[in-house]
């Protein structure tokens, strides 16, 4: 028996995907129907959630779900909202050091219930239409940005002997400009596409 959790914001959670719950969606029915594993996963993404929230709540969250002579698999996909820069304060509102840190702390969490760590990279945005975001014009996302705070969970990874799913390069590469359904959020289309990113690391590494 696997048992999966994923952590993560929005993104994660599925939003925007009117097909199949988004790319953990899309994972669990791989799981179901192409790998006929005995597994539970949990979807554990909070809409709008970056990493201090989120080592917050990891331990109890964790706790409650792992079960004994089940292998756990703990993937993230968190620290794109991390990465919004906020004009008032003229700061994104988790500073890089910080969120290195936060990265850190993440994985040595995460590594006294498993040995598989998995981040999931950032993804790329729509600079026209979140800069600024259309619901708080004082926040705003670019890719710089967005890269900056993906390379540093990538970094931090390599550090910290935790594994790193590769996607904003992916995605940029793809050449297709229809992902996005609002400038932030993948449609349904980007979340297939990570998925398959997700789906192709996982079996590569033998984990499912």
């Amino acid at each position: 028996m696997n048992t999966f959790l994923v952590f993560g914001d929005s993104i994660a959670w599925g939003a925007y995907d009117s097909e199949e719950g988004g790319w953990v969606g899309r994972l669990k029915i791989f799981l179901e129907k192409e790998r006929s594993l005995q597994f539970e996963l949990y979807n554990l993404a909070v809409d709008g959630d970056i990493t201090t929230n989120l080592s917050k709540r990891f331990d109890s969250e964790t706790k409650s779900r792992i079960k004994e002579g089940s292998e756990t698999i703990i993937i993230f996909a968190i620290g794109i909202n991390d990465s919004y820069f906020i004009k008032i304060r003229n700061d994104f509102i988790t500073p890089p050091e910080e969120f290195k840190k936060n990265i850190k702390k993440l994985i040595t969490l995460a590594g006294k219930f498993s040995s598989k760590v998995i981040f999931i990279g950032l993804t790329p945005v729509d600079e026209l239409k979140v800069t600024p975001i259309p619901w708080n014009a004082d926040l705003s996302y670019r890719n710089e940005n967005i890269k900056k705070y993906d390379e540093i969970i990538k970094k931090t990874c390599e550090e910290e002997n935790a594994e790193f799913v590769e996607i904003f390069d992916k995605l940029i590469k793809s050449g297709d400009n229809d992902l996005l359904e609002d400038g932030l959020h993948p449609n349904s289309k980007g979340h297939k596409k990570i998925f398959e990113g997700v789906k192709d690391f996982l079996i590569f590494k033998k984990i499912i």
